[in-house]
């Protein structure tokens, strides 16, 4: 595509967007903007959830990561809707009997301060590495397809990203989030679905032998049993899949605010069953994207990029596909990126606000804190984006999974301690402890090879998290002695 056609083209997308956000962000205030005023219809939420997980790095990265992983990626999403059975009947009950506006409050509750300003920093820390990497990608196209041409620094590309989704959503919220979300998602699977078709027809390939061809190939090899050493062995994927699940949906204030902005709780385990179950065979149409883009570059003599994220932009642009094709990547990268890192603006937002700051349903926080607050997340953003562009990152979806491991493990310690134990334990340590078992966990991975004969995988996240339960334990309050 030229960059005056990828430059209308975002700019339409971007209209369609502020519209929606004129109309539901309309007599906005905190409420509506935390949770919706709690009026958002499930299967709404469901759809738009599914973009949001998705992201620009599924957009990009799976289809990519299908040379190195084949189809294993398919035992973890098994696993992820394990997680997701485990969030709607063990999470969300307390979230709605609590009546929370932030998950975190809960660890107030059951630790003290200390262990709940812990629980809120490790969100805040992560939730924004993690959307920083999901714009990264997107910022990294346009800067390809768009502002190369016209002579646009890196830096600028970044600055009127963020601002785009700072314009649309510092006013509704996440009252305008569950709309646009929802909208994202049907543009970001539409455009995988129109890729592969055009693919399919320059090959000349009908629906029957699509699926022979990638069928066929050995980049669809799902299952790992055999080798227990490897990364991708089946338990291993399948049982971090339903751990990273629960922290990274069930432990996240960004995934768990769409939620709570349901009617009640039935409707909320609806929506978290329903958009589960669709997860699965919406990663299996970005995997067969992914063996289709490598068939497809071996039949058309391509040479294949040093980054796998390259993989797809490459071909998009190689003048082998059809000048649509294009536009329907640009369609669904905008789409899969902005749907995730719309709701991640908003829910550290929403976090800091509740947790940090100390509003409670956002009562006593004016709406000119609230929009500084939402702002300056904005900056911060911008800043690590640009971060990731100097360390010249490879697989982003890879480098989201490994630091998750690290920063969610706490959380998940914390959760799990929390829901199923009683014990009391020393408060002020947590924030030290939460430190450790990372640490802890950073050291066992270095030496894994050589301590245990094989590399740690996404595994490390249960690791952690079992070592901030063995601190917990550790610190337990003793029972204050009788005195006769």
């Amino acid at each position: 595509m030229k960059p005056l056609h990828t430059g209308l083209l975002v700019a339409l997308y971007f209209i369609i967007l502020m519209v929606i956000s004129y109309i539901t962000g309309k007599k906005s205030d905190n409420n509506s903007f935390f949770l919706g005023n709690r009026q958002s219809p499930w299967y709404i939420v469901s759809i738009g959830m599914i973009g949001a997980s998705l992201s620009g790095v599924t957009f990009i990265s799976v289809p990519g990561w299908v040379k190195s992983t084949q189809f294993t990626y398919l035992q973890m999403v098994a696993g992820y809707f394990v997680g997701y059975l485990v969030i709607a009947h063990v999470l969300l009950p307390v979230y709605y009997k609590l009546n929370l506006t932030s998950i975190y409050t809960y660890l107030e509750e059951r630790f003290g301060k200390f262990g709940y300003k812990t629980g809120a920093w490790l969100f805040l820390i992560s939730r924004t590495i993690g959307a920083s990497a999901r714009l990264y990608l997107m910022a990294n196209v346009l800067q390809l397809s768009l502002f190369n041409a016209l002579g646009i620094p890196f830096a600028v590309t970044v600055i009127i990203t963020i601002a785009l989704i700072w314009l649309y959503t510092f006013r509704g919220g996440i009252k305008t989030i569950i709309w646009t979300d929802t909208l994202q998602t049907l543009f970001l699977l539409s455009s995988v679905i129109i890729t592969i078709v055009y693919i399919a027809k320059t090959m000349q390939l009908d629906a029957g032998g699509l699926i022979d061809m990638i069928s066929q190939s050995e980049l669809s090899k799902v299952f790992v049993f055999d080798d227990w050493q490897s990364k991708q062995n089946f338990f291993k994927q399948f049982i971090s899949g339903a751990f990273i699940t629960i922290v990274m949906t069930g432990l996240d204030q960004d995934m768990m605010q769409k939620n709570l902005s349901c009617k009640n709780i039935k409707d909320a385990q609806k929506n978290m069953k329903w958009y589960g179950l669709a997860f699965i065979p919406a990663n299996i149409l970005f995997l067969s994207l992914g063996a289709l883009l490598y068939i497809f570059a071996n039949q058309q003599g391509l040479t294949l990029p040093e980054r796998s994220d390259d993989l797809f932009p490459m071909i998009v642009n190689s003048g082998k596909l059809p000048a649509i094709v294009g536009v329907f990547f640009i369609i669904g990268l905008v789409a899969a990126a902005y749907s995730s890192a719309d709701s991640a603006l908003t829910s550290l937002t929403t976090s800091f606000s509740v947790d940090i700051l100390g509003t409670q349903h956002g009562e006593v926080l004016s709406k000119k804190t609230r929009i500084l607050v939402h702002l300056s997340f904005s900056i911060i953003l911008m800043l690590v984006i640009i971060l990731f562009r100097v360390l010249k990152a490879d697989s982003i979806i890879s480098t989201i999974f490994i630091l998750a491991g690290y920063t969610y493990g706490p959380l998940l310690g914390m959760y799990a301690f929390g829901l199923f134990s009683k014990i009391r334990v020393k408060d002020k340590w947590i924030p030290l402890l939460a430190i450790l078992a990372p640490v802890v966990t950073g050291v066992l991975d270095y030496n894994a090879v050589k301590w245990l004969g094989f590399s740690l995988g996404y595994e490390k996240l249960i690791i952690n998290g079992g070592l901030m339960i063995l601190g917990l334990i550790l610190l337990m309050e003793k029972p204050a002695k009788k005195i006769l």
